[in-house]
C-alpha cells in the first residue's frame, strides 16, 4: 500500500510537473526576438526620390519619343503629383492660429 502511494505521488509530480516545464520552454522559445532587418523609408526620403524623378522627366528631352511613352510619362508625373500631395499634406493653420500669430506679428513689430 505504500508502495502505492508513492508511485501515485511521483506519478501526480511527474504529470504536474511537465505542462509547466512546457509552458515555461514556450515562453522562453517565445522570448527570443525575430531578427528581421526591414529597411524603414521615411516620408521625407520618398518626397526626395519623387521630386528627383519629376525634375528628371521635367529635364528630358520629348520630342523623340512616341506619343504612347509621352503619355506613359504624362501619366507617371500625374501618379508622382497625386502621391506628393497625399503624403506632403502641408501645413494647416486654424483660424485661431492664424489670429495668434497676426496677434503675435502686431505685438512684436
Amino acid at each position: 500500500m505504500k508502495n502505492l502511494i508513492q508511485i501515485l505521488l511521483m506519478s501526480a509530480l511527474f504529470f504536474g510537473l511537465i505542462p509547466a516545464l512546457s509552458a515555461q520552454l514556450t515562453a522562453s522559445v517565445d522570448a527570443i526576438p525575430e531578427r528581421k532587418e526591414e529597411i524603414k523609408i521615411s516620408e521625407a526620403d520618398v518626397a526626395k526620390t519623387l521630386n528627383a524623378r519629376l525634375t528628371e522627366i521635367k529635364k528630358m528631352d520629348k520630342r523623340g519619343l512616341s506619343a504612347i511613352q509621352k503619355k506613359e510619362l504624362r501619366d507617371e508625373v500625374k501618379a508622382i503629383k497625386s502621391e506628393l500631395k497625399a503624403n506632403g499634406g502641408g501645413v494647416y493653420l486654424s483660424l485661431g492660429g492664424i489670429l495668434l500669430i497676426i496677434l503675435l506679428l502686431v505685438l512684436l513689430l
